[in-house]
């Protein structure tokens, strides 16, 4: 009888030591985790805190981070490029504090961690992974639609009122507004292009067709635009009628790669992005067949310092398929029988031009949600958020680049025609 009841009450007790002492040995495994992470991500002034209280924080902490599950938590580890904006949206990772410097902070240590570091600390800071979904004729349309054709009157509630143009803007003083400083960025590039009356441009994704709009109302340029967002299309040949310049602009519903004939300007604005790298040296080929003798040409894209990849929640959630490249890879598209002739960073411009398009979505935020949901003003307000941050810590560069054909003489010998 006394046998039956110790067997009892050691079974007893070895069932209920076994859980205790695993969640200790659970704590003790997260807060080693989350020192790691602490480490790998360069000591920042954060507390990171957990579900159950643990926490790990620098002395004196600027910014708190609260992962609210064990799941979160996992995934995050296992992750935390992809994982750090799904837990973010879904509200099961909290940030107490100003979210833009505290990825500014990420993105800066970020820099300034060597690229020789183990791949699982590439992935901690964020690192921009593949892979990329096909940019072929077939992807290009697929990805272009996931992002651009969510709705016009969407884009309208933040973008500038005048020219629809969802690229970095230009200001050439500190106190223009949204509305001044695109209309000032796209006088920047026809400056650059030298455009005159009667020259023949032809553009490489159009967006909503400010640009074309603008090159043949103040410059009397002829302009043929290529984009294969069906309602950035409808929206462009509307403006055009309204404003009565569509006999001098003709918007072509179609891939960049169909581009044909010969003209004296080759421009493209915020498209380099979505040809993807491994498309660069026929984006090229398109660039030579199409530019006359004397012709000359400008792309403007978002780019980086050196090669990396996109991150991968922004891959999943906003642009499949894009790829933001080094001005070493940008360069293969030129190495064959084009010049660089003239190159500017206006990084600085976008960042400043996020904070505007920020301010005026937060402004239309309810408006947003009724019409999407409030996942999707998470994912957008994030979206933004960070690409302040990438911006303003140099984690993401934003290049201009005016070329020419590698014969031609008649080339400006100073940078004065682009500020007269």
């Amino acid at each position: 009888m006394g046998s039956e009841e110790n067997t009892s009450q050691s079974s007893s007790y070895n069932k209920s030591l076994p859980s205790t002492h695993l969640e200790k040995q659970g704590i003790k495994l997260h807060k080693w985790l989350l020192k790691k992470l602490m480490a790998k991500t360069g000591l920042p002034p954060f507390c990171i805190r957990l579900w159950d209280g643990t926490q790990v924080s620098a002395p004196d902490p600027e910014y708190t981070v609260q992962i609210n599950s064990k799941s979160a938590f996992y995934k995050l580890m296992f992750d935390p490029e992809l994982y750090f904006g799904e837990t973010y949206v879904s509200g099961e990772l909290v940030i107490e504090g100003d979210i833009i410097k505290l990825l500014e902070i990420i993105f800066i240590n970020r820099s300034n961690t060597k690229a020789s570091t183990s791949g699982f600390t590439r992935k901690l800071l964020g690192t921009l992974i593949n892979p990329v979904r096909n940019n072929n004729l077939k992807g290009s349309k697929q990805n272009i639609y996931h992002h651009y054709d969510i709705g016009n009157d969407f884009y309208e509630l933040w973008l500038d009122k005048e020219a629809m143009q969802y690229t970095c803007a230009y200001y050439p003083t500190e106190n223009e507004t949204l509305e001044q400083a695109q209309i000032a960025k796209l006088d920047h590039i026809c400056r650059k292009l030298q455009l005159k009356p009667g020259d023949t441009v032809v553009e490489a994704g159009c967006g909503w067709g400010g640009l074309a709009r603008h090159m043949a109302k103040h410059y009397g340029a002829n302009v043929r635009s290529y984009n294969i967002s069906h309602q950035q299309i409808v929206y462009a040949r509307e403006k055009a009628k309204q404003q009565a310049v569509d006999h001098l602009v003709e918007y072509i519903e179609d891939d960049y790669r169909t581009i044909n004939g010969e003209y004296d300007v080759f421009v493209s604005v915020g498209m380099l992005e979505h040809v993807g790298i491994s498309h660069f040296a026929t984006l090229g080929e398109v660039i030579q067949r199409s530019l006359k003798k004397n012709g000359r040409g400008l792309i403007h894209s978002i780019g980086r310092n050196q090669p990396g990849k996109m991150n991968s929640w922004i891959q999943k959630r906003i642009f499949p398929g894009a790829e933001t490249p080094s001005l070493s890879q940008i360069s293969s598209i030129f190495e064959n029988q084009l010049s660089v002739l003239d190159i500017e960073n206006i990084r600085l411009h976008y960042a400043k031009t996020l904070r505007h398009w920020l301010e005026r979505f937060n402004d239309n935020e309810e408006r947003i949600r009724t019409i999407f949901d409030e996942e999707f003003v998470r994912i957008w307000k994030l979206y933004l958020s960070g690409s302040i941050a990438a911006f303003s810590s140099g984690q993401l560069q934003l290049f201009q680049i005016i070329f020419t054909h590698n014969r031609r003489n008649d080339i400006p010998m100073t940078r004065e025609y682009i500020y007269n």
